[in-house]
């Protein structure tokens, strides 16, 4: 089923430390280093930030039958002496060796290129201390983004020599759980490059001497030449839909689950809508979760149906070059695939049909001649100080769930229960939409997707509704 996440109020006091810069253990590289034209995208300079959440791990030096208590390597740990923020503080300062760049100063210049300087200047961390349970804070499944804010933080630059590119919060709570909150900017990383260095950071912590992968900056793989894209699809901005709800006067971060059921049961409906007309492979989770939510967004918004509506979904290319970019490479790396149609078929036409258009993006989008020529296009629109902008018609939509980033980062007290984003102004927020893992702490979720949405406080009892459909098997909801 599709569930609403409830909103938590719990009262509670955060002692915060002082801010201090940890530096790389050994001496690294002095030297400034150019970005790719993906990276270079204006729309790409914010710190986007997460939030994971670890339960507390009883400190024993053995569990119920008698073995001793050892980290996911094998290397015993004297839980009782274990700060979470001391060990994650030396691991820090043990993969900025590797990855240095993070330690510098990120700017963008007169000549409207962002440049890196790499002069170990130091990571900013801080610890605080939370005087409650994570617990009581469901470990922050469904809290508000106020409730949020405090786990993460942001440090402004000093002076002019540009902004730290990564900062880093460890909050400790009275039950032993705690969180790391990291914001990364995003022109250095796309999510699959941010979540590679939390793993680094997670294997340093455990117990490995180096990362098991590598970074790698080779930004130049991805500069591109200024030329239109053929690919680009023309849109007639007079005749995109509008909605009575924007601007908004007041925007809601929310999110919903998806059971794996529910998600089953709109496949299904999907391929009979379909007939003999139906793909050979099926429609894959995003292709037909995304045209709900597409679908389910247009109504909430009361989008105007003789107006075109659009779904831009991203699209990684790490495995779509030739060659491939290596394993190591943590800059951004994606693309989109545009789908556009209009509003009354959107809301009245088959469901199916929507999946379909979703599907013949990613195809296109896949393709080596669009994946140059989209960053070609980027190129060309960084050159002419053109910015990409979104409009009440739009959505985007990114999936976070092959990231790793709630498996496979085990600080040595198991991997965390939770991770969310906290919203960030990209897209001016309303046309953003993530899908990210569930809380592992409901096992009746596995399987299924979280959906997190920002929309106009007016459209949200609408999308609230459209989301409880898919979860009851509405009939009329899956058409």
């Amino acid at each position: 089923m599709a569930t609403h996440k409830n909103t938590i109020h719990i009262p509670f006091l955060l002692e915060k430390m002082d801010v201090v810069l940890v530096k790389p253990a050994k001496p690294t590289p002095s030297e400034v280093l150019s970005f790719s034209t993906i990276d270079n995208d204006p729309n790409l300079e914010i710190i986007c930030q997460t939030i994971y959440a670890y339960k507390a791990k009883r400190f024993s030096s053995s569990d119920d039958n008698g073995h001793d208590l050892a980290s996911s390597n094998g290397k015993t740990h004297d839980l009782d002496s274990c700060d979470p923020a001391s060990v994650i503080s030396d691991a820090l300062s043990r993969v900025l060796v590797y990855y240095y760049p993070l330690a510098g100063k990120l700017k963008r210049h007169s000549d409207g290129e962002l440049r890196l300087n790499c002069n170990a200047a130091g990571v900013p961390f801080l610890v605080a201390t939370a005087n409650c349970e994570l617990s009581s804070l469901c470990y922050l499944d469904g809290i508000t983004v106020e409730l949020a804010k405090p786990f993460v933080f942001d440090w402004p630059g000093d002076g002019g020599d540009g902004r730290h590119p990564l900062v880093l919060q460890v909050t400790k709570f009275s039950c032993g759980g705690f969180t790391i909150g990291m914001g990364i900017s995003h022109s250095v990383c796309d999510g699959f490059g941010a979540a590679q260095f939390f793993r680094a950071l997670a294997e340093l912590a455990s117990g490995k001497s180096e990362p098991t992968v590598k970074p790698v900056w080779e930004r130049e793989r991805l500069v591109g030449t200024p030329r239109k894209n053929p690919f680009q699809i023309p849109i007639d901005e007079a005749s995109l839909a509008t909605s009575p709800h924007l601007p908004p006067t007041e925007i809601v971060h929310d999110c919903f689950n998806v059971n794996s059921e529910s998600i089953k049961r709109l496949k299904t409906s999907l391929m009979k809508q379909c007939g003999d007309e139906a793909p050979k492979e099926g429609f894959t989770t995003i292709e037909a979760l995304g045209a709900y939510v597409w679908r389910s967004r247009f109504r909430a918004l009361e989008l105007n149906s003789d107006g075109t509506t659009l779904f831009s979904m991203t699209v990684g290319y790490r495995r779509l070059l030739n060659p491939p970019l290596p394993d190591g490479y943590y800059g951004n790396a994606f693309g989109a695939a545009n789908a556009t149609t209009m509003g009354k078929d959107l809301n009245k036409g088959p469901l199916s049909r929507v999946s379909k258009l979703i599907k013949e993006s990613k195809k296109i989008a896949c393709s080596s001649d669009y994946i140059r020529n989209s960053i070609d296009m980027l190129e060309f629109m960084r050159r002419q100080n053109t910015k990409f902008e979104t409009n009440d018609a739009t959505v985007v939509l990114t999936d976070w769930r092959r990231l790793g980033l709630v498996e496979e980062v085990d600080f040595g007290w198991k991997e965390p229960v939770n991770m969310i984003p906290v919203p960030w102004n990209m897209f001016n927020y309303v046309g953003l939409c993530i899908l990210t893992s569930p809380s592992s702490l409901d096992p009746a979720m596995k399987g299924g997707v979280r959906v997190l949405v920002s929309l106009p406080a007016a459209a949200i009892p609408k999308f609230k509704e459209e989301m409880n459909a898919l979860s009851l098997g509405d009939d009329k909801a899956l058409a």
